[in-house]
C-alpha cells in the first residue's frame, strides 16, 4: 500500500509499506479520506515524542480519517466488510484505574502497545496511507447520510463534544466564550448553537474566521488582539463574565484571557495544545471560584454523538474543507496547513479514489493470509 511515513525531523515521505493484518480484535479500514490537524505538525517536527519518535520510515502518522471496513478479525462480528467508518484516535489499555472509569484518553499505559493501549497516528500507525488498523472499538458506523470529507471532521466534532461532556452539566442556557476560530473553535460555536447556548462569543484575530463564526452561529465576536479584549468579552455578556470558556487556539496568552472572561464560579476548558509554557493569573482563578478542565481529543463516545448531530443535518462540516491533496503531494498539503494558504482550514487527502464496492463479509485469525 502506499502510505506517509516520518522520515527526518519536519519531514514526511511518501513509500510502498505492507498493508497491516488485523489481529482477533481489529478492523482493516481502506482510508478514503484523512486530514492534517496540529498535532501531526508536531509529529512531523517530532516535538510531539520526548524520545525522538521512532527510526525514519517507519512509522505512519494520521489520527483523523474515514474509510470503508476492508476486513475484520476472527473476533469482529461488530462490523461488515463494506461499512462506512470514522475512526476515533484513542484506545486505551481498558485495565487502568482511568481507563475503568471511562477517561481512557488518560490511559495510565499510555504508549504501551504491550498492554493494549493504541493511539492512532500517534503511539501506533494512523491514517496517512491506504490502509489502516483500528482496534474494533475506535470505529464508529458512518451514515450514507455524510461523506468522508464530514466524516473526516467529525473527528474533531468528537473533541469538542468530549469538552462540553468534561464539564458535567447542559449547556443549554449557557453563556459560552470560544476563543480560538480555527477548525475546532468553528466547530465549538456550531455545537454550541446546537445545545442552545443562551449567547456564544467568538474571540480570534483573523477576521475571515470570526465572520465564518457568525454565520455558524456566534452571537458577537471579539478581536483577541485589543487590549481591552477581556473588559469586551465580558460587556457582551452583560458585565458578568461567561459560564463557559473553551479555550481552542493553543496560543500561550489565550489562557490568561479565558481566566479573566470567564464568571466568578465560571469553568474553562483547555482544549488546545501548547507549544510554549504558560503564564496565567491563577490567584484570579482562584479568588474568584474559576475552574479549569483539560481534554485531550475525543472521548466517552463522544464521536457517537458528534455523528448523530451530523446525520440529523445539523452541522455544517463541509464548509470547513478549505483544500483537497492527493495522498503522494502530502508535503504541499502540509505546507498549505502549516502556513495557512488560502485561509486552510481543513486540509483533506484524497487517500484513495473509485473505491471498490465489496460487500462481502471476510473473517480474518491470526496469521490468515488476506
Amino acid at each position: 500500500m502506499l502510505a506517509a511515513v516520518l522520515e527526518e525531523p519536519g519531514r514526511i515521505g511518501v513509500r510502498e509499506m505492507p498493508v497491516p493484518e488485523p489481529g482477533p480484535e481489529d478492523v482493516l479500514v481502506h482510508v478514503r479520506r484523512a486530514s492534517l490537524c496540529g498535532t501531526d505538525v508536531k509529529i512531523r517536527s517530532r516535538a510531539f515524542f520526548s524520545d525522538g519518535g521512532p527510526a525514519a520510515g517507519t512509522f505512519i502518522p494520521g489520527h483523523e480519517y474515514a474509510g470503508v471496513v476492508a476486513a475484520v478479525g476472527a473476533e469482529v462480528d461488530e462490523f461488515c466488510v463494506g461499512d462506512r467508518v470514522v475512526s476515533e484516535a484513542h484506545r486505551g489499555c481498558m485495565r487502568c484505574a482511568n481507563c475503568l472509569r471511562g477517561r481512557y484518553t488518560d490511559c495510565l499505559n499510555y504508549g504501551r502497545r504491550d498492554k493494549g493501549q493504541r493511539t492512532q497516528g500517534m503511539t501506533v500507525d494512523g491514517g496517512f496511507a491506504e490502509y489502516a488498523l483500528n482496534h474494533v472499538a475506535t470505529l464508529t458506523t458512518l451514515p450514507h447520510s455524510v461523506d468522508f470529507d464530514a466524516g473526516v471532521v467529525l473527528s474533531t466534532v468528537g473533541t469538542v463534544m468530549h469538552a462540553f461532556d468534561v464539564l458535567g452539566d447542559l449547556v443549554t442556557g449557557a453563556t459560552v466564550v470560544v476563543i480560538g476560530p480555527g477548525p475546532i473553535g468553528l466547530l465549538a460555536v456550531q455545537v454550541a448553537h446546537e445545545l442552545a447556548a443562551a449567547k456564544i462569543v467568538l474571540v480570534g484575530t483573523r477576521a475571515s474566521r470570526l465572520a465564518a463564526g457568525t454565520r455558524f452561529g456566534a452571537d458577537a465576536v471579539v478581536d483577541a488582539r485589543q487590549p481591552d479584549a477581556a473588559m469586551l468579552i465580558r460587556e457582551e455578556l452583560g458585565g458578568r463574565g461567561a459560564d463557559i470558556v473553551l479555550e481552542c487556539s493553543g496560543a500561550a496568552p489565550a489562557v490568561d484571557l479565558a481566566v479573566h472572561t470567564a464568571k466568578r464560579g465560571g469553568e474553562i476548558v483547555l482544549v488546545g495544545f501548547y507549544a510554549t509554557a504558560v503564564t496565567a493569573d491563577l490567584n484570579h482563578a482562584v479568588l474568584n471560584g474559576v475552574t479549569l478542565r483539560t481534554v485531550r481529543g475525543e472521548g466517552a463516545g463522544s464521536l457517537a454523538r458528534g455523528v448523530a448531530l451530523a446525520a440529523r443535518g445539523r452541522l455544517d462540516l463541509e464548509a470547513l474543507v478549505t483544500h483537497h491533496f492527493r495522498l503522494d503531494e502530502i508535503s504541499a498539503a502540509f505546507d498549505t496547513y502549516v502556513e495557512r494558504r488560502d485561509d486552510a482550514l481543513k486540509v483533506m487527502l484524497d487517500v484513495t479514489e473509485n473505491p471498490e464496492t465489496d460487500s462481502s463479509t471476510e473473517k480474518l485469525g491470526d496469521g490468515d493470509e488476506r
